[in-house]
């Protein structure tokens, strides 16, 4: 073995492989000795070499060893001070994993021996823990793409879809029992041919950089099922592999990747940047805390000491304003896409990933001005969750720059309450509806910086939504105390299941015009996987620690009526381009069919006034559309029907679309033409949509 680099030009982190051996490199500015801890691939808790790295330029310790293979385990081990109060945790007792490894191997519990120091963190931790602890492994990248391309597909066409990669196909019939729950289940012709069926274009998929499970759920015989838990940001988690081997499992989600992109679905990775496993202080030495403490997290230096910043709620913040931190997490996105070929990022607490070397919110932080110029990065798609935690800037919804795409948890809010018929939502709901003008135009951002979403992994289903007024998290263990408590949801009357058919049509009329809502917003639509199918879990909104039938799609069931009605609501927002629109309503009139880009309507077809909006009793309203053809949408959140008087003369003929009263939500063809001025009944909790046949659809007078 030999410890000088053998590779000509500047060193970068990670594993370089050649026919020869394998250059490891890996950064630390604090330490004064590194060294590298090779691993028998056949009994991984064995170790066979170790390697006294080299100190380089841009403090990059590197070693060459000859004859290395795909497939060879290793890990680092860190010397220098040990010094909690200066954020440095130097103690080479624990091995610690290549922050750049491809693939990672091993299931570690996160116990005493995983610990960099004892009690509260004065003195390291003595247990060697080189045995038991994860292992990185070299990685053979070689792979035949078959001309695999990003599908591209532009914002207005997007239809995003978000699952869990085990928890989707864990229970599919028709996904081999071996593959079930796998990178290769979720590439199954059975799924891809659902996924094309319902008409997503986007999947986003739940984390899946390889994670940890948290001592805490353990205990409680729980795992942390999202994977929002981080330790490798360039490694699959191995789980979802149906392979053994890591670099079958890499291939494996490139196979994935390849399969999807075939039938034309995008593929979004959900991506943790903001922090570690590692934790606070007390949690466990794994990578980061070893390697560089004070270089990779965020830290608050006074007279006292240092303190890990936990505005992730997770313990600790990673430093994305430092170059090393800022690098690896650049380096992991461009890998992402480059090597496995993903169509863009849903950043988890993205506002933590966007502050700057202060620790606050900057548009122009150094991770976004970053990616804004990033060749890569900028083309691909890229959603901020705008928020963290603790911080008076946390909550950033509309503070991200272009290309950036946000989740908006007010269009969430505002059209729950609308649909809960909370009084005085009318105004908010509109403004929403319209593609939330008043939160992005501000900092001239498009009208699809929107990502208008009802339900996520994160809280109820969209069954649960109207089954279940208070949440029921006794299943996790923590006395229901965890999960949001503000849903804006409603029980239609009983709380969880019922027989009662008056119940049960109001949940179902409910779901279809929460989802007509999204389909027909402007904005990007995000769908949470299974609603289209009528999946509960019981009134758990925080079901992150259940990896059981709580959590994974049930596949033996299925509301075959809603499914349909989601399919068709799918198909029409891309047969109309009224309803997949670029730009905000500004009210101008079209001189060929003399109307504006949208018109406000009362009952009586007369002009809504500014005033009426406002109105806490408002309950119902109308919105004329010009398009091609018109669409004019009836809104009744209220609980009793109301009468519309259609606008136009009698030469005007108006058909039904779709009324999410009717249990099938759409007419056939065929349906019968309404004319003009003919009071149109809407019943409650619905939402029609008609088109515009023939004739002039003159409005009222205005205000």
């Amino acid at each position: 073995m030999s410890s000088d680099p053998a590779i000509a030009g500047p060193a970068r982190p990670g594993v370089t492989l050649t026919p020869e051996g394998a250059l490891f490199c890996v950064f630390s500015r604090h330490a004064t000795q590194v060294d590298l801890c090779l691993y028998s691939t056949v009994q991984p808790s064995l170790e066979i070499g170790r390697v006294r790295m080299r100190r380089g330029e841009c403090d990059l310790w590197c070693a060459f060893v000859p004859g290395v293979k795909a497939g060879q385990l290793y890990g680092y081990r860190a010397h220098g001070p040990w010094i909690p109060d200066r954020a440095l945790r130097f103690n080479p007792r624990k091995l610690l994993l290549d922050p750049y490894a491809l693939a990672i191997v091993g299931q570690p519990d996160g116990r005493t021996g995983m610990l960099g120091g004892t009690g509260p963190g004065t003195y390291p931790g003595a247990y060697d823990n080189g045995a038991e602890a994860l292992k990185s492994a070299v990685v053979e990248t070689s792979f035949d793409w078959q001309g695999d391309r990003l599908p591209r597909l532009p914002w207005q066409d997007t239809i995003l879809y978000e699952l869990h990669v085990k928890g989707f196909t864990q229970k599919h019939p028709d996904v081999p029992p071996a593959l079930r729950g796998t990178y290769a289940g979720l590439g199954h012709p059975a799924v891809i041919a659902y996924l094309k069926n319902l008409g997503v274009t986007s999947l986003q998929l739940l984390p899946v950089h390889q994670h940890l499970d948290d001592q805490f759920l353990l205990e409680k015989g729980l795992t942390n099922y999202w994977g929002y838990n981080t330790v490798g940001f360039f490694a699959p988690h191995a789980e979802y592999a149906a392979a053994q081997d890591p670099s079958e499992q890499v291939r494996e989600f490139k196979e994935m990747v390849r399969a999807l992109h075939a039938a034309g679905l995008e593929v979004i990775l959900d991506v943790v940047y903001n922090h570690t496993a590692e934790g606070d202080e007390r949690g466990p030495t794994l990578m980061f805390r070893g390697l560089d403490d004070r270089m990779y997290y965020r830290h608050t230096f006074d007279e006292h000491g240092s303190n890990y910043i936990n505005i992730t709620g997770c313990g600790n913040a990673v430093d994305s304003a430092t170059p090393p931190a800022l690098r690896l997490i650049l380096d992991s996105l461009r890998y992402w896409v480059t090597e496995m070929h993903v169509d863009g990022f849903r950043f988890d607490l993205a506002v933590t990933v966007a502050r700057d070397q202060h620790d606050n919110f900057d548009a122009n932080s150094q991770f976004l001005a970053a990616v804004a110029q990033d060749p890569i990065l900028s083309q691909v798609k890229l959603i901020a969750e705008p928020w963290d935690i603790f911080r008076m800037d946390s909550y950033q919804v509309g503070g991200f720059p272009e290309p950036w795409r946000e989740l908006n948890g007010k269009y969430r809010d505002a059209v729950r309450k609308f649909w809960a018929g909370d009084e005085g939502s009318t105004a908010d709901f509109a403004k929403r509806f319209c593609g939330s003008q008043d939160v992005f135009a501000w900092n001239l951002r498009p009208a699809l910086s929107s990502i208008n979403f009802l339900t996520s992994h994160d809280g109820f289903t969209l069954l649960d939504l109207v089954s279940y007024a208070s949440k029921h998290n006794e299943a996790n263990g923590e006395d229901n105390r965890d999960g949001d408590n503000a849903n804006h949801s409603v029980s239609c009357g009983v709380e969880g299941p019922t027989q009662d058919y008056r119940v049960l049509n109001l949940r179902a009329r409910l779901r279809r015009s929460l989802m007509a809502t999204l389909m027909t917003s402007i904005g990007v639509p995000f769908i949470n996987a299974g609603d289209e199918r009528g999946r509960t879990q019981k009134g758990n909104n925080n079901a992150y620690c259940q990896d059981n039938e709580l959590s994974w799609l049930d596949w033996s069931t299925c509301d075959e009526a809603m499914l349909d009605f989601t399919r068709r609501i799918i198909a029409l927002r891309k047969e109309f381009s009224s309803l997949r629109r670029t730009q905000y309503f500004d009210g101008v009139m079209n001189p060929t069919t003399g109307l504006a880009d949208v018109t406000w309507l009362e009952g009586d077809a007369s002009l809504l006034c500014h005033e009426e909006w406002h109105d806490p009793k408002r309950a119902f309203f109308g919105a004329l559309m010009d398009g091609s053809p018109p669409l004019l949408l009836l809104f009744n959140r209220g609980e009793l029907p109301q009468k519309f008087l259609l606008p136009g003369s009698e030469e005007t003929l108006w058909s039904v679309v779709f009324d999410t009263s009717l249990p099938a939500g759409f007419l056939e063809a065929d349906s019968r033409l309404i004319e003009g001025g003919v009071a149109f009944q809407i019943k409650a909790s619905t939402l029609v949509c008609l088109r515009l046949n023939e004739g002039p659809a003159l409005v009222g007078a205005h205000c």
